[in-house]
């Protein structure tokens, strides 16, 4: 794919669906049971590529490299060559990064993109731009990989447009903080690269500011939500967008309380209780157990009037 098509493609929402969980382990066939829902249920304009990416609200951090490259290849076998596959590689330590990004890269269907999740740990910004843009110069010559990184710390923020500016194999930044770095990001960054909005569905302040394309945690129970979130900012219809986020703040608002305590729980229990047939959502992932009983009814209530979004 080229660069222009894959940016234009991500300019969409971009689906990130939780991995199932049965008895402890990862359900690769409820997994994908989820991909063949989004696939089948692209509500996009124009008939737009599906944007599937495996990362972070997934639990991507609580698997190992085994199981994370087995869920890239039952993601791609699931899209059966359609739609675009972003990976997220944890940056944490930066040899393992780079172990699956070699070995991601050679499959029969490689990732069309690897998002960069946040760096932990202690590092310094200037550090940081230095590694990244060594890490994408080695992968990029190598295997002409493409990147985004997902911006969580606000101290980075000058780097990151650098590093977005500087490497041409970073192709955009996904923005986790706040709707205030997306005008700075949009005019630095420029033609280098997409500024993409990546806290949920609510995403039309980002959008009247500049970003283009958001995630979503909850397409996998309500694809059409974002999908028409997104048909409508692509056209500048910001009054439907907002309508649109309105009807799912309440289940958004659940995912972000406390520090987002419930960010894959509450969509987790959303799937469970809509009784949909066609997507599984397995019975909780590693420290993230089923909600109270109180949080339940909190999620039936958030859910009983979007479940016509599915």
């Amino acid at each position: 794919m080229n660069k222009a098509t894959l940016l234009d493609g991500l300019d969409s929402v971009t689906t990130i669906p939780l991995i199932p969980f049965r008895n402890g382990k990862i359900d690769y066939d409820a997994h994908q049971m989820n991909i063949h829902y989004l696939m089948k249920n692209n509500h996009l304009s124009d008939a737009r590529p599906r944007v599937i990416c495996i990362a972070g609200t997934s639990l991507i951090n609580q698997v190992d490299n085994n199981s994370q490259n087995k869920l890239l290849e039952a993601t791609a076998d699931a899209m059966d060559g359609q739609g675009i596959l972003l990976s997220a590689i944890s940056p944490n330590p930066i040899d393992n990064a780079n172990i699956l990004v070699e070995a991601q890269s050679k499959m029969n269907r490689p990732p069309d993109a690897y998002l960069i999740m946040p760096l932990e740990g202690v590092y310094s910004s200037q550090g940081l731009y230095e590694g990244l843009k060594e890490f994408s110069a080695r992968h990029g010559e190598n295997s002409d990989a493409r990147f985004l990184y997902y911006y969580r710390q606000p101290r980075d923020k000058k780097q990151i447009i650098r590093l977005i500016c500087d490497s041409p194999h970073f192709i955009g930044v996904k923005v986790g903080t706040t709707e205030a770095d997306v005008p700075d990001m949009v005019r630095e960054i420029g033609s280098h690269g997409l500024v993409i909005w990546g806290i949920g569905d609510r995403s039309t302040k980002a959008a009247q500011l500049g970003a283009k394309g958001h995630t979503s945690g909850i397409s996998v129970l309500v694809a059409k939500a974002g999908d028409l979130i997104n048909n409508a900012q692509r056209k500048g219809d910001y009054a439907t967008s907002l309508a649109i986020e309105q009807r799912i703040s309440p289940l958004e608002d659940l995912r972000f309380r406390d520090a987002r305590e419930f960010n894959y729980s509450a969509v987790l229990e959303g799937m469970i209780l809509s009784g949909f047939t066609d997507i599984d959502g397995g019975e909780g992932g590693p420290f993230n157990p089923r909600v109270s009983s109180d949080v339940s009814k909190e999620v039936q209530e958030a859910i009983a009037d979007i479940l016509d979004l599915h």
